[in-house]
């Protein structure tokens, strides 16, 4: 599928979900707003950007389909040339021990100072996408994802997380994600961790009745490279072999 066919198909998506909020409320309809503001965005075990951001989310949805927007700004105009908007659609199928499978697709597209415009075809990355997670008696979830235009190594990425629930007031994950071959999006050689890490989150209380979700994250990219390919990465917009990294992000909605 080419990236101009792809934008297509989620552009109408995304009128279809707009036409239907329109037409009134159904069963099963929800929308939702938000943003987060993390002190580095750090994707797959790659910083974008070297500067906090903020992350607004708009997302409809409509029984198991959901189409959404989600962008990245670097706070920073040294760090604009990482900016990300992102178009998404999943649809979701629940089981009955609560266990649910996800299929979707995200349009990846970086609006830098002097990239090329939305509507250009090369300004894309299309990803395909499939997801399972398990029911409360093993809640991990499963991730795996495909480069399929703009990525000439079609890059397959793949992620698993599971709860740690060994401490009380705090949620804490732990996150294995690797890419299965040569990559120069992810900057591998071959098969690589790239990103392994442990998030903790908890709520932090601002009054009574208002608080706020807060996370923070250690995050290793275990990929090894030589040091001259170390050299030869952009660090605004580029893979990060070999680092680690230390992040905090706190989530705001209505």
């Amino acid at each position: 599928m080419s990236a101009t066919r792809s934008a297509r198909v989620l552009l109408s998506t995304l009128a279809v979900a707009v036409m239907l909020s329109v037409a009134g409320p159904v069963q099963g309809q929800s929308a939702s707003i938000g943003a987060d503001v993390v002190s580095r965005y750090v994707w797959r075990g790659t910083d974008f950007g070297e500067s906090m951001s903020v992350q607004p989310a708009l997302t409809l949805g409509f029984g198991g389909l959901e189409v959404g927007a989600w962008g990245s700004y670097s706070i920073s105009a040294s760090g604009a040339g990482a900016n990300e908007n992102d178009l998404w659609a999943t649809y979701t199928v629940a089981a009955s021990n609560g266990s649910s499978f996800s299929f979707g697709f995200t349009d990846y597209y970086f609006p830098a100072p002097g990239a090329d415009g939305f509507f250009v075809t090369d300004a894309h990355i299309l990803e395909l996408s499939a997801s399972f997670t398990g029911p409360e008696s093993f809640p991990i979830s499963l991730y795996a994802g495909r480069m399929s235009r703009n990525d000439p190594d079609n890059s397959l990425y793949l992620e698993a997380s599971i709860p740690v629930s060994a401490f009380e007031e705090v949620d804490m994950s732990l996150t294995a994600g690797m890419v299965a071959g040569e990559s120069a999006f992810y900057g591998t050689e071959g098969t690589a961790f790239v990103n392994l890490g442990i998030s903790a989150s908890t709520d932090l209380v601002i009054t009574d009745e208002f608080s706020v979700p807060f996370t923070v994250s250690y995050i290793v990219n275990a990929n090894r490279l030589g040091e001259e390919d170390h050299m030869d990465h952009d660090h605004d917009h580029g893979p990060d072999p070999d680092r680690a990294f230390l992040v905090f992000g706190f989530s705001l909605s209505p």
